[in-house]
């Protein structure tokens, strides 16, 4: 899979622009501040629905001016397929080959986008929120009935929560416990799958990258002792459930954690080698990706020389290289060795918001 044409109008400081991608390595340089890194997020909005950068859209428009527009073209093996992302009154539609009553989550199906960007590292030691985003977004993509499935389990736990804060009865509660259950079983399914699949591409990456802290591992938590269905881990937690107004066993307390055995805590790691875990975690998600769809997702890299040493940076470029994924890589400036080595199809000069072709 490849983007081969992307449109962006009023996306924080780009009014409009229209680039042609080449399906290798992109290349985006020039200083800070010039909507390098806003092209890479019109990327990822069209797969994600959301930005790496903030959590409040309203600040992706371009100040003052109305619609925030995205319009790409992907091209796989079989088809070519056209993607459209409009936010206008606070509000986000979709368009996918000129249907504009497409669904959201048909647009993100249809435009697979990972991510390494400064922020990443917070993959590994930031809150669970984001690391089971990171799960569900690749369950999403290779589980067909992964979103009506989510819908079902968070519109339960919304109904469970709101009994519990009105303090309602056994027999209310115990409807949305079997709701819950039966919608939650399959999902954790799925997220066990995907994360056997997922170690097994880590893994071996985390042992390359990080020799020195020993054999890595990765721990994943469901949410609730699977040993028993969550119908009955919801009625042993009833009454603290009741005293804290909201579930404490379920899906969305599920969460993965990393560990080396001569660091077995996050804590213990350099802000440096937490950002090479975040890079081999996205290579793995690429990897089960391309084993499940037969095609590789685009992958976006952020500011990789102000983010690694010279020696990661190489070394990372070339698994981006080899795993033969079209890449989006920003940067100040490129250096010359690692130019020369891995030579861009194309290459941008931007500049307050413009895009130049230079390459």
């Amino acid at each position: 899979m490849h983007l081969t044409e992307l449109h962006i109008q009023n996306l924080r400081n780009i009014e409009a622009e229209q680039l042609v991608l080449a399906p290798g390595l992109n290349l985006f340089v020039g200083p800070n501040g010039a909507g390098k890194t806003s092209v890479l997020e019109a990327a990822y909005l069209l797969s994600h629905g959301g930005s790496f950068r903030t959590h409040q859209a309203e600040h992706l428009q371009r100040r003052g001016a109305e619609p925030l527009a995205l319009f790409a073209q992907v091209r796989t093996d079989s088809l070519t397929r056209r993607l459209g992302l409009l936010r206008q009154g606070g509000r986000w539609t979709a368009k996918l080959d000129g249907d504009a009553s497409a669904k959201l989550t048909d647009l993100f199906a249809a435009c697979a986008v990972v991510c390494f960007e400064p922020g990443s590292h917070a993959l590994i030691s930031g809150s669970a929120d984001g690391r089971r985003g990171f799960l569900d977004w690749g369950v999403f993509h290779v589980e067909p009935d992964f979103a009506p499935r989510m819908r079902r389990y968070r519109r339960a736990l919304r109904q469970r929560n709101a009994l519990l804060k009105q303090a309602a009865g056994d027999d209310e509660l115990l409807i949305w416990d079997e709701e819950l259950s039966q919608a939650a079983e399959p999902l954790a399914t799925a997220r066990e799958a995907y994360m056997a699949r997922f170690e097994r591409e880590l893994i071996p990456l985390l042992d390359g990258y990080l020799p020195e802290l020993g054999g890595a591992s990765l721990r994943f938590r469901p949410g609730w002792n699977r040993t028993t269905p969550l119908g009955e881990a919801l009625k042993e937690a009833r009454s603290r459930d009741r005293a804290l107004g909201h579930t404490t066993r379920g899906l969305h307390r599920a969460d993965w954690n990393l560990g080396f055995a001569k660091a077995p805590s996050h804590e213990q790691l350099s802000r440096g080698q937490e950002k090479l875990c975040a890079i081999a975690c996205v290579l793995a998600q690429v990897s089960v990706y391309r084993s499940v769809r037969g095609e590789d997702p685009v992958i976006a890299f952020d500011d990789l020389c102000s983010e690694l040493d010279a020696t990661h940076q190489a070394a990372a470029l070339a698994a981006l290289i080899e795993s033969g994924a079209q890449i989006l890589l920003t940067g100040t400036e490129i250096p010359s060795a690692l130019f020369e080595r891995f030579p861009a199809q194309r290459m941008f000069h931007v500049e307050q918001g413009r895009m130049r072709e230079v390459l």
